[in-house]
């Protein structure tokens, strides 16, 4: 008589500390999981989506998607896994990258592979692991740019790495912050902040208008 043996691998777990394949193993077992993260080598499952997460993360996926629409030669992703090292395997809110030319690649089985040049996070507050541990490692492996709206803070924060630190955008003159990576892709925060999604895309509209971006857009199109 012969017996057979199956292994089942354990579940993901708040905390467990795990190498990135390992991590990868078992989230594949779990297709019923939509959201678990590789931070600095320990794991962070999400727990259910409140409308206060999903709403804003909407919002932000029209403001993405809309600049996309517009330029051609930039990619957007909702909720994407990115293999940032050997520790850190996160999955961000959305993610914005540069097709070719850029910092990361996709991998043959469909991951992003390297630094996006600008990651966006909905968190709760600044007390979040997205303003201290993620915020290290995106820091660290070269995200060029990076925008946390916390929810409950009522607050927008948003990123620019220059000489290897992190160094605020902030509104200007006109309550707009611009980034610098991608031409055009303006911010109106208090309109975003307001949940006024029209005038979030009327400030982006203003933005994707300008000499700047179009030299992007030819930019890019040569590339």
């Amino acid at each position: 008589m012969t017996l057979e043996y199956s292994v089942k691998l354990p579940p993901l777990e708040n905390g467990d500390r795990l190498t990135r394949d390992e991590f990868e193993r078992r989230y594949a077992a779990l297709p019923h999981l939509k959201k678990a993260e590789l931070i600095e080598g320990i794991v962070y499952v999400a727990s259910p989506v409140r409308v206060s997460h999903s709403q804003p993360h909407a919002e932000i996926m029209a403001w993405l998607g809309f600049y996309k629409a517009v330029t051609p030669g930039v990619l957007v992703y909702d909720n994407p896994t990115v293999r940032l090292d050997g520790d850190n395997e996160p999955q961000p809110d959305a993610v914005l990258r540069l097709e070719r030319g850029g910092n990361s690649r996709i991998s043959e089985d469909g991951y992003i592979e390297g630094a996006p040049e600008l990651v966006v996070e909905i968190a709760a507050s600044s007390a979040a692991y997205d303003l201290h541990d993620k915020l290290k490692v995106y820091r660290r492996n070269g995200v060029q740019e990076y925008l946390v709206w916390c929810t409950y803070d009522r607050q927008i924060y948003w990123f620019s790495l220059e000489a290897g630190e992190y160094q605020p955008l902030t509104a200007d003159a006109e309550g707009m912050i611009r980034s610098r990576q991608f031409p055009g892709l303006w911010l109106a925060p208090e309109a975003l902040l307001a949940h006024d999604l029209g005038r979030v895309l009327q400030g982006l509209q203003q933005g994707i208008a300008t000499p700047e971006h179009q030299a992007f857009v030819q930019i890019l199109i040569e590339t």
